[in-house]
């Protein structure tokens, strides 16, 4: 696709110049980007009008209009996303190591930015200025690939910041926004190794899926949560039960939800009745399996495809096991590599459940909805990574580079 092309070119290029860009000139531009966000408002809402004016029409749910919404506090919000990313430590240029070899050579091993990163989300405006901010403080050009659902928003969005980054100094090209939002441009977009080195998916199931499964462009995969909380055989269960409620019901539809409970045999009797009881009290709705339909007669039972399943709602699957081993063993076969709990009283038990369960984020005695970038003191993030290669877990500045090595002689000679 010609559009694709030409933005991948000029993408391109401004990489080579973005990465000598000075720390102060990103912020600078950062700085200028959210001032023209803020300036520009009631054309940002403009705009997003049409977009919801259309989502009405073809009939989007209440909750994805709602996301797809701008306010002035909203764009505001997006405003002071840009300044805190300005305030974050500049990763580009840190010598990471540094060796001294016998022949005199120094080799030291730098964060460097990776180059042109593409971005395909969905129906999320504010996505548009995060993964901007994020991938040009790294020292990254960036090209976004939105969803048709926030057409108009994002287009408006990346005029002003664009206008903005421009005019403080920044490299033209260095932030791009394909504006056909078709399917044949996201599969043309991962597929651009010409240009594109590295392609990072933001959405649901489907769309990751289909990254992975369709990019020629190396491919970061984020995003799915079947998340655990294993609640152990000696479990202090008050404390089971106020990191369960929250891990499920304090934001359902995020990915680092608790989407499934596992209970030990030897502690279920005790704890379920409660710990049902509080979940429904909360609106959630109980599938099991037969142990829990025994006890909750209310229950649905539980389907192969349940254990699964990443619910994004107020529906929890609950199972009783035998063990740890069973346990450790039923998260390993259904989990999606993202955040992983175990509440328990045994030092033994939680360094198994640590050593043994293949997640980015593995917890003891604590809620799974702590896996995030700004939880985890990095700031703001391009999402979590369920991956194992390059980046693994929230994606803050540093895992928006990579590295070189820089070799100092003195004319050694091999």
């Amino acid at each position: 696709m010609q559009e694709l092309i030409e933005k991948g070119k000029s993408a391109k290029e401004a990489a080579y110049r973005m990465a000598s860009v000075s720390t102060d000139l990103k912020n600078k531009a950062l700085l200028a980007m959210a001032e023209a966000m803020c300036r520009e408002t009631e054309y940002l809402l403009k705009e997003n009008t049409v977009d919801i004016e259309n989502g009405r029409k073809n009939g989007m749910k209440a909750g994805l209009i709602d996301r797809l919404t701008l306010t002035d506090e909203r764009i505001h919000a997006m405003a002071e996303g840009l300044r805190q990313v300005a305030a974050l430590p500049d990763p580009v240029g840190e010598m990471v190591e540094q060796t001294r070899r016998p022949n005199g050579l120094r080799i030291g091993k730098v964060r460097v930015p990776i180059g042109v990163i593409g971005i395909i989300y969905e129906a999320r405006p504010n996505v548009t200025a995060d993964a901007a901010a994020l991938c040009i403080k790294a020292g990254n050009a960036v090209i976004l690939r939105g969803g048709k659902e926030a057409a108009y928003s994002n287009r408006a969005i990346m005029q002003v910041m664009q206008k903005a980054a421009y005019a403080a100094g920044l490299p033209e090209g260095c932030m791009h926004l394909v504006e056909d939002t078709t399917r044949e441009s996201a599969t043309a977009l991962m597929r651009l190794n010409q240009y594109v080195d590295v392609i990072i998916p933001r959405g649901g199931a489907g769309l990751i899926r289909a990254v992975v499964e369709n990019a020629t462009v190396p491919a970061i995969e984020t995003g799915t949560g079947n998340c655990h909380v294993y609640v152990d055989a000696s479990a202090d269960l008050e404390m089971a039960k106020r990191i369960v409620i929250n891990a499920k019901t304090q934001r359902p539809s995020v990915c680092n939800a608790e989407e499934k409970l596992l209970v030990h045999q030897s502690v279920a009797e005790t704890f379920l009745p409660g710990m049902i009881q509080a979940l429904t009290e909360k609106g959630v709705e109980i599938i099991g399996d037969e142990t829990v339909c025994a006890v909750y007669p209310k229950a649905i039972p539980a389907t192969e495809e349940d254990w699964a399943e990443e619910y994004l709602d107020l529906k929890i699957g609950i199972k009783v096991v035998a063990s740890i081993e069973d346990a450790i063993a039923h998260i390993n076969r259904y989990n999606s590599r993202h955040s992983e709990a175990i509440v328990t009283e045994s030092y033994i038990n939680a360094q198994r459940f640590l050593d043994e369960v293949d997640a980015a984020a593995v917890y003891v005695n604590a809620s799974t909805r702590f896996t995030d970038g700004f939880e985890f003191g990095f700031g703001a993030e391009i999402g979590i990574s369920t991956q194992k290669i390059h980046a693994r877990g929230p994606m803050g500045l540093r895992e928006l580079t990579t590295s070189k090595y820089v070799i100092y002689g003195d004319g050694q000679i091999r």
